[in-house]
């Protein structure tokens, strides 16, 4: 904080210029005042606070009392909220768990875009199986019976690739065998043209 004295009146009767830096932003405000009859009152104001320093008051206890009582309601606000939250969350969400023996779909597809047996986007199977269950892993692994093709791929899973099986022929997916040239691609040929 600084003045600028010395300078002509203007219309407004200014005759200085009140420079204050703020050191937070590192930008300077020039204001035109009256330095004649101002000056006394200009050096009385707190650069914390531009008040007066007789108009502060403290509350004391009333003030620290209410602003805990205001805390404690947000609280319990934010308590409720999160717990009607939960609620609409948990209605949908079962707990999957499988016993050994059982047989489970796999999970093939995931991620979007992802080509699988032949089919991209929303054709492609996004299950395949069904396999037996031969062991759980933890809490939520499973070690599946997968076929003499799928010897490259790991046999344990997370429950979230796996889906119950309900016995029906029409599910059962088998992966396909698909040869790979040395230069990693495929050769794809049709099975019926049609006309």
């Amino acid at each position: 904080m600084d003045f600028v004295v010395g300078l002509p009146r203007t219309r407004l009767k200014h005759d200085s210029i009140w420079v204050i830096v703020d050191r937070l932003t590192k930008s300077a405000h020039f204001l035109p005042v009256k330095m004649t009859d101002m000056a006394p009152h200009y050096a009385k104001l707190s650069p914390i606070g531009w008040f007066e320093p007789t108009e502060v008051q403290l509350l004391g206890p009333n003030l620290v009392h209410d602003a805990l009582k205001k805390v404690a309601l947000i609280r319990q606000r934010l308590k409720t909220t999160q717990s009607r939250q939960k609620g609409y969350t948990y209605v949908h969400r079962r707990k999957l768990e499988f016993n050994e023996g059982d047989q489970v779909f796999l999970k093939v597809s995931p991620m979007k875009g992802v080509m699988r047996f032949g089919k991209k986007g929303k054709l492609s199977p996004r299950f395949i199986g069904p396999y037996r269950i031969l062991k759980r892993i933890g809490e939520v692994a499973y070690k599946l019976e997968l076929p003499a093709l799928m010897t490259l791929v790991h046999p344990v899973f997370h429950v979230s690739m796996l889906r119950e099986y309900v016995p029906d022929l029409a599910h059962i997916i088998s992966p396909e065998v698909v040869e790979i040239n040395d230069d990693l691609t495929h050769d794809e040929e049709p099975v019926e043209i049609l006309d």
